[in-house]
């Protein structure tokens, strides 16, 4: 591969935004009403209150404006807040609550533009993978608003005694949920939690990410609006290592999204208070192409796996594993579908990625790179930041060559790399597949899907997509997503995406005698009694 011809024919920049990047219809009005959603206690709060949360827009680094920074003490009073409306939300009708979610569903499609553009203004991400989102989210509201009824019914058990024993289990709200989101996808992962959380009878204490606050205020905004109770959902913006483990002691359940390091901070904070938690972390998802796979599907495939949303996803694709009979062939598709990939930065659907979110974020991708190439990798295509489009955009990179003492080997480098390696055999990439401590997703490419089947049951993974780089698995929303091992533990979406915000009650009424020995029964009869009736039960095989 030329590498440097490949630098030579980089596709051009897509059309600029506005100079400072705002969107036109973003007034300074409407930024005021959705930082009131923000809470804060007003009682003797604001002489202490910390410095306001200023992001950079990822396309330009210029200043998005900023929102009021909270304490512990306001996360304190919105989670107080909260309990109080939680208790009226809890016994309102789930048709109401469902009400209210599906007209927010109507609404959120009806205003998409607006979201989208908040999304891009916040993040950076191309359009497409903003309307992902909006698209995501729409399936998560409809499903939830369709399937909570069955999903939390009262179930009828068999009680100690047939007959005289009646016992069901029903689910009951945890009462105020904690919901810690990432800015990767702040529409997704901030709102598609809070759905089913509501839908089951919880108040909810969100803690935005800085980097894309205003994308949850607008959603917040937009849920009042479709008849949720304005204390039902409090938001807390500020400093993580401040604002998060507040969160985690004021609430009676917290889903966390983001890193393992701290994930493994909030599992032991909430373990201490014997609260439970979902945490959704990090992944270095791996992708097998067998000898019999669609080349050209595979190799395009491949790239929307790896390099959507710039790669700055937990599912995306960082290791590829390609059978060697056809690993040449494949590279070779997969280069050229990965050069014609369109960087720009617009408020419309002609980029392909964007840039990178922070300068954190991009040295980060750069210092893998570097490393594996002053190790001895090779770049067959990208391996370079492009300035004339913008300060953070960074070209989505292949690597070959990556071997064990390089960092981006495995560890996570959430940006727009991925490395090839060939295999001789099936168990070979398997065995690859399953290195290290992360288990989130994985794919598998080829024309055989019964042995892919097999193959997908052997890997280490919440996950594993067929014949799709991660979509699949993600986008059915009533099959559980998440991780093992480094990557996690609990689901979104499905039935546990909603039960873990509830608690499971058993609720037993005994009819015409007691259990136990009568008052005038002696307490040997009574047991001899009791057990040749545990004889007969065993004998008649009853469950």
């Amino acid at each position: 591969m030329n590498t440097e011809q490949d630098q030579t024919e980089a596709p051009p920049p897509a059309p600029s935004p506005a100079a400072d990047s705002r969107p036109s219809w973003v007034s300074d009005d409407l930024l005021d009403q959705w930082r009131a959603w923000i809470h804060r206690d007003r009682t003797g709060q604001e002489p202490h209150a910390p410095e306001p949360v200023t992001a950079l827009a990822p396309w330009d680094l210029t200043p998005i404006p900023p929102v009021p920074a909270c304490t512990p003490e306001d996360v304190v009073s919105a989670a107080t807040a909260a309990r109080t409306a939680q208790r009226e939300w809890a016994r309102t009708p789930l048709a109401r609550r469902a009400r209210s979610v599906l007209a927010f569903h109507d609404l959120l499609l009806e205003r998409q533009d607006q979201v989208l553009d908040l999304i891009q203004w916040e993040t950076g991400k191309a359009r497409y993978h903003a309307w992902q989102e909006v698209a995501q989210v729409a399936a998560i509201a409809r499903h939830y608003a369709r399937r909570t009824a069955r999903y939390l019914t009262p179930r009828r058990v068999r009680g100690m005694v047939p007959g005289l024993t009646k016992v069901k289990e029903v689910r009951v709200p945890k009462g105020v949920v904690g919901i810690i989101s990432p800015w990767n996808y702040p529409l997704y992962l901030g709102v598609g939690d809070v759905l089913p959380a509501l839908l089951a009878g919880n108040a909810v204490v969100s803690k935005a990410d800085s980097q894309a606050a205003l994308t949850l205020l607008w959603t917040r905004a937009l849920l009042h609006e479709a008849g949720l109770p304005a204390d039902l959902w409090q938001i807390v913006v500020g400093d993580g290592p401040v604002v998060g483990p507040a969160v985690t002691d004021a609430v009676d359940f917290v889903c966390f999204t983001g890193s393992t390091a701290t994930g493994r901070g909030v599992a032991e904070r909430a373990a201490r208070r014997l609260v439970g938690a979902s945490l959704e972390l990090g992944g270095k998802n791996p992708l097998i192409v067998r000898e019999d796979a669609d080349i050209a599907a595979a190799a395009a495939g491949t790239v929307v796996a790896a390099f959507a949303n710039t790669g700055q996803m937990c599912i995306h694709i960082e290791r590829v594993y390609v059978h060697e009979k056809i690993y040449d062939t494949f590279r070779d598709h997969l280069v050229r579908a990965t050069r014609a990939l369109r960087l720009g930065r617009s408020y419309d659907y002609t980029a392909d990625l964007g840039p990178l979110v922070s300068p954190v974020q991009l040295a980060a991708v750069r210092a893998h790179v570097d490393d594996a190439l002053a190790k001895g990798a090779k770049a067959l295509t990208g391996g370079r930041t492009r300035p004339d489009i913008g300060p953070l955009f960074y070209e989505p990179t292949i690597l070959e060559g990556v071997t064990a003492d390089m960092d981006a080997c495995a560890s996570e480098t959430f940006g727009p790399v991925l490395a090839l390696y060939p295999y001789a055999t099936d168990d070979e990439a398997l065995d690859l597949a399953n290195q290290g401590t992360y288990g989130l997703s994985a794919s598998i490419w080829s024309t055989d899907t019964r042995e892919a089947t097999r193959m997908a049951g052997l890997i280490r993974a919440g996950s594993v997509n067929i014949n799709d780089g991660a979509a699949a698995a993600a986008g059915s929303i009533e099959a559980g997503m998440g991780g093992t091992g480094d990557s996690g533990l609990g689901r979104r979406h499905g039935a546990e995406g909603i039960r873990k915000y509830t608690e499971s009650r058993t609720i037993a009424v005994q009819r015409l005698m007691p259990l136990g020995p009568s008052p005038r029964q002696p307490v040997e009869s009574f047991v001899a009694r009791t057990n040749s009736q545990l004889s007969l039960l065993r004998r008649l095989r009853v469950r």
